[in-house]
């Protein structure tokens, strides 16, 4: 019974570290000079005056504005428009850029019947498929990445900053990739205040 649940125990474990061996890679940078336990209230930078603001991505910045207020929710952050101790900004860059990969290329695998004169028999000798090196390719991707920036509100200096590049499928992100870089950056954010 204790084997087993070592076991389950175990798998567990190592389906843990594979999920998150493959999400991209967070960087962070914070002014260190800031104690973080002094910041409790945020709002959001603005930018619905600016001309040249595109309004097609209204839902899209609706639901960053949504993914980061929950993550900040969760570090026991409140939400204040009058006199936030904090500005929150994001932004977003798609591009198109080559990824280069390489998959393992294997002969085929195949049967040989030879005649023993003898013994009179006729022999089946099989041959297994071996490795004969990798076939490397570029192919074209969309790559995105996302910048969430922290200000202090009252000296206008940049005191947090988190971002995360990821394969995406489209020019706009979609919600589930939205919600997975908020969530991948805020891991960090928590660390960077201690």
């Amino acid at each position: 019974m204790k084997a087993m649940n070592w076991k389950l125990l175990g798998s567990i474990a190592v389906a843990a570290l594979m999920i998150a061996g493959c999400s991209a890679p967070v960087h962070v940078e914070k002014d260190d000079s800031v104690d973080f336990s002094k910041y409790k209230t945020f709002a959001w930078v603005d930018n619905s005056g600016k001309k040249d603001r595109d309004k097609s991505n209204d839902l899209m910045e609706r639901k960053f504005e949504d993914a980061v207020t929950k993550a900040l929710d969760k570090q026991g952050w409140r939400m204040d428009n009058r006199r936030p101790d904090v500005l929150i900004n994001y932004d977003v860059l798609v591009e198109r850029t080559t990824r280069r990969e390489s998959d393992a290329v294997y002969s085929q695998p195949f049967t040989r019947t030879f005649y023993n004169p003898y013994a009179r028999r006729f022999y089946n000798v099989y041959y297994p498929s071996q490795f004969m090196g990798y076939d490397d390719y570029s192919r074209p991707v969309r790559e995105g990445t996302v910048t969430i920036t922290v200000t202090d509100a009252g000296t206008d200096r940049v005191v947090w900053q988190g971002w995360t590049t990821d394969e995406v499928n489209s020019r706009n992100l979609s919600t589930k990739e939205i919600n997975s870089a908020v969530k991948s950056i805020f891991r960090k954010f928590d660390v960077a205040k201690r």
